[in-house]
């Protein structure tokens, strides 16, 4: 017995790096507790405790990325973590920071409680009072005269940035994909709990559910035919066997014979992640969620997901698929056009301002795609920028809609916004440099972003797609500029929305928006080096 049990080999221990990791370990952590505050703290202390906990958790995490920033990891310095199955390196880094600042943003919009009249003398927000009760019903009435606050946002919220920050730095496609699926369900959630249009807003996370569940069957099947082609998940892996480095055995022999499981799956894992960035042909779910969704998840959603969604999408195609660029990339290039053209174009028919930001989000993904597209160390550099860039301007933009509002929430129709810059002539300043931001005009991170991207597109071979997308902004340019104009020349409705004066948190979200968007405007070469430094990508 001894014997057998001396020669019977042992399973070896996995060697978890928990200091690389701690950015994501410290948000999991944070969620994990907001659960423990929910199930063990009273209900009226619930609501500071929980943003606490969650503004806490962010700024640990956003300490640990410098932390390791100032390490050398992302410019000197790279690995592989977790058994090989998480990548360290600067693209990760750089975006694990833009979507923890982002975060931080939208818990400031999350804990804004002056907007609403108080019923009762109770502080409201913008989320239902419990997502469990039927929308008009009694229980909903009772829930909302108790004063009960929906404060499981929080921890869903650290959930969900915590799969955010795992799906731009994966290095397989399994780990891919339960970042994927941690990161969407906490979404679904968040987009039904909306205080006011509570049936639109469980109609747009129906919606999301259900085209969320098939974009990432996609994922998962591309994910299996890959598999089948490679013999293994890990994103190096499959690009050696791509190239023809990887020692041939007699499966790969069968597989790689026929490029068929090889192409298909790499259409299938594009499909999955073009619905996350809201890129044509998978757009169909942006406009209905935008509106439905509570503003505040809104803004976190158009901001966050498209980082950690591009972020994936780059890991892909840079690491995992550079000997098929020349298969991709025409893909893409058709992909890119449409973007930006039925963004662009649809985005003048709108008469709500969250689905006009919706359109103005899918046409941004285009833009951002002409960056991919350019398949160089440049394009990359200028990726990360504009995302950067954007994240800001739309959390910012999302947090101006939430002050204007009438007796029925938030009024969001455009004809309501008429005269906005004669009520409160700071507010609709403040919103005219993000829509000029998003335009791409002069002096704004907007400006700077594009510039950067359509550069790095023109550089790696791509003049056609930065003429488009060109033309594509002076039409986005056109409804941007309308907006403006509707604002400070028309005149107000006679018994039009006021604007109500927010407190100190959603002021400073507008405030921070508007400091970076000027900031990377006026002074952007820091972050264009930082951004450059930060994009290369570990194998």
């Amino acid at each position: 017995m001894e014997a057998a049990s001396v020669n019977t080999p042992s399973i070896p221990a996995p060697h978890i790096e928990y200091g690389q990791l701690s950015p994501m370990l410290v948000v999991f952590g944070g969620a994990v507790a907001g659960i423990l505050v929910e199930a063990f703290v009273p209900r009226r202390y619930r609501y500071a405790t929980q943003v606490t906990l969650a503004l806490a958790g962010l700024a640990g995490a956003f300490i640990a990325v410098l932390v390791l920033a100032s390490q050398g990891y992302g410019t000197t310095k790279s690995g592989l973590l977790a058994m090989g199955s998480v990548a360290l390196d600067g693209p990760a880094l750089f975006l694990q920071g833009v979507i923890l600042l982002a975060a931080v943003i939208a818990v400031l919009l999350y804990a804004e409680r002056r907007l609403d009249p108080r019923p009762d003398g109770v502080p409201v927000d913008a989320f239902t009072a419990q997502g469990s009760a039927t929308p008009g019903s009694e229980q909903e009435r009772q829930a909302a005269k108790a004063g009960f606050v929906a404060t499981e946002v929080y921890p869903l919220t650290l959930f969900a940035v915590g799969g955010m920050l795992l799906f731009p730095a994966a290095n397989d496609l399994l780990t891919m994909f339960v970042a994927l699926e941690v990161f969407s369900f906490p979404l679904y959630l968040l987009c039904a709990l909306a205080r006011r249009r509570r049936l639109l807003s469980q109609e747009a996370a129906v919606k999301y559910f259900l085209l969320g569940s098939f974009a990432s069957a996609f994922f998962l099947f591309g994910s299996a035919l890959l598999y089948g082609y490679a013999g293994s998940f890990r994103l190096p892996d499959i690009a050696d066997v791509i190239s023809g480095v990887a020692p041939v055995t007699p499966a790969l022999a069968v597989t790689t014979h026929n490029d068929a499981l090889l192409l298909i799956g790499l259409a299938m894992l594009a499909v999955g992640l073009l619905f996350k960035v809201g890129a044509v042909p998978f757009h169909a779910w942006t406009p209905d969620v935008y509106q439905g969704a509570p503003t505040p998840v809104t803004g976190f959603m158009a901001a966050a997901t498209k980082v950690a969604a591009f972020g994936a999408l780059l890991r892909l195609f840079y690491v995992a698929f550079p000997g098929l660029r020349w298969d991709w990339r025409p893909v893409m290039w058709g992909v890119a056009i449409l973007t930006m053209v039925i963004g662009a174009i649809l985005a003048v028919t709108q008469q709500d301002v969250k689905r006009l930001l919706a359109y103005s989000s899918i046409a941004h993904a285009g833009f951002i795609l002409t960056g991919v597209i350019a398949t160089n160390r440049q394009g990359l550099s200028a990726v990360l920028f504009y995302l950067l860039a954007y994240s800001f301007v739309t959390l910012g933009a999302f947090a101006v809609v939430t002050l204007v509002r009438d007796s029925k929430g938030e009024a969001t129709h455009l004809s309501s916004w008429a005269g906005l810059g004669r009520r409160s002539p700071l507010l609709a300043a403040v919103f005219a440099l993000f829509l000029l931001a998003f335009a791409g005009i002069p002096l704004t991170s907007g400006f700077t972003g594009k510039f950067a991207v359509f550069q790095a597109a023109a550089a790696g071979g791509a003049t056609p797609l930065v003429i488009v997308g060109v033309l594509s902004s002076a039409i986005a340019a056109f409804f941007y500029i309308r907006v403006i104009v509707l604002m400070f020349f028309s005149d107000p409705q006679p018994n039009g929305p006021a604007v109500a004066i927010p407190s100190v948190f959603t002021t400073m979200a507008i405030s921070l928006g508007v400091i970076v968007t000027l900031g990377l405007g006026l002074l952007p070469q820091y972050f264009l080096d930082l951004a450059s430094k930060a994009s290369l990508f570990v194998r």
